[in-house]
C-alpha cells in the first residue's frame, strides 16, 4: 500500500501521475494502470521492490512508530559535529532589517573563550563523529578574521591525529572576502562561504549599505569574482514583499559579469522574517510573520523557479532536520555560551550551557516532542516539517509550545518545488 508519506498529483497533460515521498524526498512518474496496480496490491515483485526503495510504498514497519524515533536513529547515524561560532556581534554594514538587531555591539570572542571552545570539542567523547565542521558567523566574522586561524590551529592537528576531519565555512556579507583573505584561510580548512545579496544593486544597497550610507553591492560582486575560483560560493538573499520581483535581475547581472552557474555553488532566496520586540530594529516594518502567507508562498516558488531556469543550482528539498533536534549541532556565542540555533543567541531561557561546563538537556525547554501528536504523525508532510520552526513560534507566540503547522504552505507550494527539482535533475 502507499506510504502515508507519499503524495500523488495527476499530470493531465502527460497522462501520468507524479508520486513524491516526503520521507525519502524522491519522486516517480507512473501511468494510470501502474497506479491502479499499486493501490490494488497487484504490482509485480520488481515493481513493488523498486517503489518501496523510493519510499512510495509502505515498508515492513509501523510508519508512525518509526517516525517517533526518527531523530534517535538520525543522531545515532550522524558522523558530524557542527558548531556555528559567533566570532563577534559587530558589523561594517547597517542593514535595515539586521537579524541580530539590538544585540549588535562591540562584542568579540576572546582568545580565552576560543581556547574554551577548543576544549569543548577536544575534551568530550563525541561518539561516532568523524568530522568537525565550524561555521564562522557574526556580526561579520571577517572583522575578527585573525580568530579563524587561531581557532583552527587549536583544532585541526589534534583532530587529525585522532583520525577526524576538520573543516570550516563562513557566513559573511562579502565585503571583506578578498582573494588575500581566502588564500590565507584555505590552508586552515576553509570549505566555502555563504554571501548575502538582496537583489540587484539598487535594491541591495537600499537594504544593506555600509554604515556610512554608501552601497556595498559593487564591492561584494568584485570580491565574489575574485574568489569564486578559490572556494565554493553560495549566494543567499533576503526579500520582502516589495522587492522579490526584482531578484531575477540579480541572476541576469551575474551572467553579464561572468558569474555563470559553474562559478556559483548554489543560490537561495528567503523572506525577511520577524523578530521579537526585545531585539527587533524599530524602523523596519516589512518582515513576514509566516512562510504560509500567500505572497511568501508565491515568492518562494517564483524565485526558486527563476534560479533553476537560468541554470543556477537551488538547494533541493530535504527532510527537516532542525538544529534543535541534532545532538551534534550547537551555536557558540562570542562569550562561550551555548545555544541550539543562531537565532536564539542572547535569550537566557534558551541557553543550553557553555563551553566550560558543556551542554545540558534541552528537551523540555525547547519543546522537542511538540510534533509527537496524532495529527502530526498522520500528516503526509511530517518529514518536511517536524512541527515547524520553534524560533518562529517563539517570536510569534512568546513560547515554543505547540506546532507551526506548514500544511497550508506545502499544499500550495510542494508540487511546484518537486517539479522544479525534477527540472534541475534533468538539466
Amino acid at each position: 500500500m502507499l506510504s502515508r508519506f507519499c503524495t500523488v498529483w495527476e499530470e493531465k497533460n502527460k497522462g501520468q501521475y507524479l508520486l513524491f515521498s516526503t520521507l525519502h524526498t524522491s519522486s516517480v512518474r507512473v501511468d494510470a494502470s501502474l497506479l491502479r496496480d499499486l493501490r490494488e496490491g497487484t504490482l509485480s515483485v520488481e515493481e513493488r521492490d523498486a517503489l518501496r526503495d523510493e519510499g512510495i510504498l509502505q515498508g515492513e514497519y509501523d510508519e508512525p512508530g518509526r517516525m517517533e524515533g526518527f531523530f534517535d536513529e538520525y543522531n545515532r547515524a550522524s558522523k558530524r559535529l557542527h558548531l556555528t561560532v559567533v566570532l563577534n556581534l559587530d558589523c561594517n554594514l547597517a542593514c535595515r532589517y539586521c537579524f541580530e538587531g539590538t544585540r549588535k555591539g562591540d562584542f568579540v570572542m576572546t582568545e580565552e573563550t576560543a581556547r574554551g571552545l577548543a576544549d569543548f570539542v577536544l575534551g568530550r567523547d563525541w561518539a561516532g563523529k568523524e568530522t568537525v565542521h565550524l561555521t564562522f558567523y557574526g556580526g561579520e566574522p571577517l572583522l575578527t578574521a585573525e580568530l579563524i586561524p587561531y581557532i583552527s590551529g587549536l583544532l585541526k592537528e589534534p583532530l587529525e591525529r585522532r583520525g577526524k576531519k576538520y573543516r570550516f565555512s563562513l557566513v559573511t556579507n562579502g565585503t571583506l572576502l578578498t582573494g588575500k583573505v581566502v588564500q590565507r584561510l584555505l590552508p586552515h580548512g576553509l570549505q566555502g562561504a555563504r554571501i548575502t545579496l538582496d537583489g540587484p544593486r539598487q535594491t541591495h544597497d537600499s537594504l544593506r549599505p555600509y554604515k556610512s550610507g554608501t552601497g556595498s553591492f559593487d564591492k561584494i560582486i568584485a570580491n565574489i569574482k575574485n574568489v569564486c575560483h578559490l572556494t565554493p560560493i553560495r549566494i543567499s538573499g533576503n526579500f520582502t514583499r516589495s522587492t522579490y520581483r526584482r531578484f531575477p535581475e540579480l541572476l541576469d547581472y551575474f551572467r553579464e559579469e561572468g558569474l555563470t552557474p559553474d562559478r556559483v555553488r548554489s543560490v537561495a532566496f528567503s523572506p525577511v522574517t520577524g523578530e521579537s520586540a526585545e531585539f527587533a530594529l524599530p524602523d523596519f516594518r516589512e518582515c513576514c510573520d509566516s512562510i504560509a502567507e500567500p505572497w511568501v508562498i508565491e515568492a518562494l516558488a517564483y524565485l526558486r523557479g527563476e534560479v533553476i531556469k537560468r541554470g543556477y543550482k537551488a538547494p533541493p528539498l530535504g527532510v527537516a532536520v532542525c538544529a534543535l533536534e541534532d545532538e551534534g549541532c550547537f551555536t557558540v556565542n562570542y562569550d562561550g555560551r551555548l545555544y541550539k540555533c543562531p537565532a536564539l543567541i542572547g535569550r537566557d531561557p534558551y541557553c543550553v550551557g557553555d563551553v566550560k561546563e558543556g551542554a545540558k538537556d534541552h528537551r523540555e525547554s525547547h519543546c522537542l516532542d511538540n510534533w509527537k501528536n496524532a495529527e502530526c504523525l498522520r500528516c503526509v508532510y511530517l518529514p518536511l516539517c517536524f512541527g515547524g520552526c520553534r524560533y518562529s513560534l517563539l517570536v510569534r507566540n512568546g513560547s515554543m509550545k505547540g506546532v507551526e503547522c506548514k500544511k497550508a504552505y506545502y499544499d500550495a507550494a510542494l508540487r511546484d518545488f518537486v517539479l522544479q527539482d525534477l527540472a534541475q535533475q534533468e538539466g
